[in-house]
């Protein structure tokens, strides 16, 4: 049995004794119909230099009168809503006892806010309409389980048509029925928007009824009031009588393209884009927080040509102003570089970076698997400019890993010496005493920063050593800016976490696999008795360091960690040191 929405739209123009007149005179279809309304604010739908922002006001109803209208109209039949912005959101939670399900166009499937506003309201006994056009088989399958996780509705329904006042029949979508259903078992929705005063208007309906559509959306208009607007693929009531009437024959338009040209302008002209929320500088990262969805006469990225930007590790390349949208030119590939801090200065364990792990010194498989890492341009030893430091020079691994000397006690001084000089974006930052660092936790810490558009992030459960830090070096630029002498940024980490109303700060809790809690840092002759174990097993065994098989090794053989577990680090226990930390890291005023 065939569902049928009757589609009012805006062809009332804003006149409420169009719309009354409009309910009477379909009240003749009852049982198994319903009715479908757009409630919309023209300031939330769209920004205020879009085209049709002055016909938005236009067509603007108040909430006292959408209480009216949907209570006469669910006197005969089922009422459904469009939700475009907060205002429908609103009306919806006004009368959502007399809704029967809503709809959500393909231009707003993006909007981020919308949906969260939808997920506070109980959905679960809602029918949920999304029109699909524009996106392919595979983005359709993520909104569905996005959706449904979401919403939580009773029934999501995929909608396929879309409207080009009116719509060309080769454009209307008819293709799309067959092979949807072939790939899920939702209910499908026909949204027919041929023109209005054509027989396909009729007849292409019931075509698609015939190929599968469960639930057919036409368009209707009054048969004497004047019609304003969306007027063009609409029919008057005796039209409407002979559709439905005709419910049983059409041809077949099974040839066409699941998208074409035309239906992806559609989508390119009325998506809602991001735009900024607030002014940007260039070296940041765009967070979610950073941008609100709108209809704008601006041209820019949408939200999926912006993920793939953040994906592929691209940051600002220029400052942006707020209300701005974002262009592809404003983005370039971050550079991002490890810079691995190191002295022989260490009194616990003299020139422990010299010292012997297996065949090679400890910074040096330090740097072997810090080159391990992905989507990295530069490796960096950075050291001190004091003559005590010069012989790390000799241990750099590898031709390609740059040498650098600087400040010898303010690290963020010495990090930004290189950063500035090699135009870094992105510093990964490590310690010269962590010889196992991990690859894989390095590739998904550095997904979350992008993608979260944090200036610092740390990953939480790793064991001690193998795990690392990811910092922008505008946030370094900032920090130095409020510490002009850096003193104590052997802790850099404390400038950011002690921070947090000045930075974006992103905690990552790492995957269960990857967190253990085992000592694999060297500061202490026990550390150095683990290493050489490791190493001896590595060797033994002619492996490849790796993250998993480290953790193998240590978990058949405790005896092994136990050699140095009941060592501590000192910027955890030792309570003087951090309340000195706390107090001297922390921006004042």
């Amino acid at each position: 049995m065939v569902y049928n929405i009757i589609e009012v739209a805006n062809t009332h123009g804003g006149n409420l004794d169009y719309l009354r007149d409009l309910i009477k005179e379909f009240e003749v279809f009852k049982n198994g119909f319903g009715i479908k309304f757009q409630p919309f604010r023209y300031d939330e739908i769209a920004a205020s230099d879009y085209a049709w922002y002055e016909v938005y006001q236009s067509l603007y109803i108040q909430e006292e009168d959408w209480a009216e209208l949907i209570h006469y109209a669910s006197l005969t039949k089922d009422v459904w809503i469009d939700v475009f912005d907060r205002y429908s959101i609103c009306i919806l939670r006004q009368h959502i006892d007399l809704i029967k399900g809503v709809k959500l166009q393909a231009s707003v499937l993006m909007n981020q806010s919308l949906l969260k506003a939808l997920s506070d309201l109980d959905m679960c006994g809602k029918k949920l309409i999304i029109n699909v056009s524009g996106f392919e088989i595979t983005e359709i399958g993520e909104m569905l389980s996005h959706m449904d996780a979401v919403i939580n509705p009773q029934e999501i329904l995929l909608e396929v048509g879309f409207q080009s006042y009116p719509t060309e029949l080769m454009d209307a979508g008819i293709s799309k029925i067959k092979e949807i259903k072939s790939h899920f078992s939702n209910r499908i929705v026909f949204a027919d928007h041929v023109d209005g005063s054509s027989e396909d208007a009729l007849w292409l309906p019931v075509m698609a009824a015939m190929m599968g559509a469960d639930v057919i959306e036409k368009h209707v208009m009054h048969s004497q009031l004047e019609t304003k607007y969306d007027g063009f693929s609409s029919v008057k009531i005796e039209g409407y009588k002979r559709y439905i009437a005709q419910l049983n024959q059409y041809i077949a338009l099974s040839a066409q393209p699941f998208i074409n040209d035309r239906e992806r302008e559609y989508l390119q002209n009325s998506i809602q884009l991001p735009i900024l929320t607030g002014s940007k500088e260039k070296g940041t990262l765009i967070a979610s927080e950073d941008i609100s969805y709108k209809r704008t006469g601006q041209r820019g990225l949408n939200t999926k040509e912006l993920k793939a930007l953040i994906s592929s590790f691209h940051i600002l390349a220029v400052d942006k102003k707020s209300g701005n949208t974002l262009q592809p030119q404003d983005f370039k590939k971050a550079t991002i570089a490890t810079i691995i801090a190191c002295r022989l200065k260490s009194t616990r364990l003299p020139k422990k970076a010299l010292l012997p792990i297996g065949k090679q010194s400890s910074i040096e498989l330090c740097l072997k698997n810090a080159l391990r890492f992905q989507n990295v341009n530069h490796t960096i030893l950075a050291t001190s400019d004091l003559e005590e430091d010069a012989a790390l020079e000799g241990f750099t691994y590898r031709e390609d890993v740059i040498f650098h000397r600087g400040d010898p006690e303010d690290v963020i001084q010495r990090y930004l010496d290189i950063a500035r000089k090699l135009k870094i974006d992105v510093i990964i930052r490590v310690t010269g005493d962590c010889p196992y660092l991990s690859n894989e936790i390095c590739q998904f810490l550095l997904k979350s920063h992008f993608e979260r558009g944090a200036d610092y992030t740390c990953g939480i459960g790793a064991a001690v050593g193998t795990s690392l830090e990811i910092i922008n070096t505008a946030a370094l630029e900032k920090v130095k800016a409020y510490f002009p002498r850096a003193d104590y940024s052997e802790y850099m980490t404390w400038y950011f976490q002690n921070n947090p109303e000045y930075f974006s700060i992103n905690k990552v809790n790492l995957p269960e696999k990857w967190c253990r809690d085992y000592r694999l840092t060297l500061d202490y002759p026990e550390d150095l008795e683990v290493f050489n174990a490791i190493e001896n097993y590595f060797s033994e065994k002619n492996m490849e360091y790796t993250l998993e098989a480290l953790f193998d090794f240590l978990d058949q053989n405790p005896e092994v960690p136990k050699m140095n577990g009941h060592l501590t680090l000192k910027y955890r226990s030792d309570a003087a040191l951090i309340a000195l930390l706390d107090e001297m890291t922390k921006i004042k005023g």
